[in-house]
């Protein structure tokens, strides 16, 4: 299975990802790239931007992205 159909099926089945659980589930370093290729081939993931602490308290800003279908 290639990394866009890992990543499409978590998608499907989850309802949406971020890089960090890409990287600890799949080990797929380049998620951005893999949704940019998704959306090419038509499907629509939007982009929502999270902010959440760190665990050295630090507010971190990251990308989750959600399937529409």
């Amino acid at each position: 299975m290639t990394q866009k159909e890992t990543i499409l099926n978590h998608l499907k089945e989850y309802g949406e990802v971020s890089s960090n659980k890409a990287w600890v589930l799949y080990g797929i370093t380049r998620l951005s790239d893999i949704i940019l290729k998704l959306r090419r081939d038509g499907h629509d993931i939007a982009t929502v931007n999270t902010t959440s602490r760190n665990r050295y308290g630090k507010y971190v800003h990251y990308a989750t992205y959600k399937y529409n279908g």
